[in-house]
């Protein structure tokens, strides 16, 4: 896989535009701290508008050139109008963090169609609706740009629990690593990258709070399910015991810096990486 070039330096970070979804709790939220604290404009987009504008708020105290735009990422026109409303604002757009994440537990074939719709739509589609509505305008601008697409440790690996989450992040995967070889082959000052993090202290068990209300399941068909993630059946005890946000959020801040595709939180969950590839490889 080829690298495009892309960078830029620490002198130049106030003049640089950062776009974060899922921007109003968890990583999302880490990113927009940590780009604020460089000098970056930050524009927020969620689904969740008052958690947004209480960030908006606490950066904007500080200083920071904020723009809350509520978004749900599944939805290709909100999308294209984060976009416009990003250019109006800010008249360019430097760095892409396609964020925004959710998750529900069952054994595959439970899982009902809204649970498929409801998770691909916000993982794998929020990820496709940015690059279709940003890439194009990053090319017209000719900057530095960068796109950080948010995956997971399990975009990169197999194993029980979490299949659709798991099927939403390995596309993830695969569609950042083509899309870095085509603007690589274009000759796009656009690098990307990937995070694949692994235990993060987020809410992302609670999102289900933000699912559509067209894409419930009827109640008698509930049966919440704590995530199983890994194998683990303590992933709440995991998570809560794994990076902060603001960890996560100096990976990637260092992986701008530093050309990193592959953004790895955590070194030892390479080891689930070479078991699949063996596997794959016998």
């Amino acid at each position: 896989m080829q690298v495009c070039e892309a960078s830029f330096g620490l002198q130049a970070t106030p003049k640089v535009v950062a776009v974060i979804t899922g921007a109003a709790s968890g990583i999302g939220r880490g990113l927009a701290e940590r780009f604020t604290a460089e000098g970056m404009k930050v524009v927020l987009a969620d689904v969740e508008e008052e958690p947004l504008a209480k960030l908006a708020a606490d950066l904007k105290a500080k200083g920071a050139a904020v723009l809350t735009v509520r978004t749900d990422v599944s939805n290709a026109t909100e999308v294209e109008n984060l976009a416009e409303r990003t250019l109006d604002a800010f008249g360019a757009v430097h760095i892409l963090c396609n964020n925004a994440g959710v998750v529900c537990s069952r054994p595959v074939w439970e899982h009902s169609l809204a649970d498929w719709e409801w998770v691909l739509g916000v993982n794998l589609w929020g990820v496709i609706h940015g690059i279709r509505a940003f890439v194009p305008r990053m090319l017209a601008q000719g900057d530095a740009c960068h796109i950080v697409n948010t995956a997971s440790i399990l975009g990169l690996v197999g194993g029980s629990g979490e299949g659709i989450y798991k099927v939403s992040k390995h596309g993830v995967v695969v569609l950042s690593e083509t899309l870095a070889d085509e603007l690589a082959q274009k000759g796009a000052n656009i690098q990307v990258h990937v995070l694949c993090p692994g235990w993060v202290r987020t809410g992302i068990l609670e999102s289900a709070r933000n699912r559509p209300d067209a894409l419930q399941n009827p109640a008698e068909t509930e049966h919440p399910q704590e995530p199983i993630i890994g194998g683990s059946r303590n992933t709440r005890a995991e998570m809560e015991a794994g990076l902060s946000p603001a960890e996560v959020a100096e990976h990637v801040y260092n992986a701008i810096q530093n050309g990193t595709f592959y953004i790895h939180t955590h070194p030892e969950h390479k080891a689930w990486i070479r078991e699949r590839m063996a596997r794959i490889l016998e």
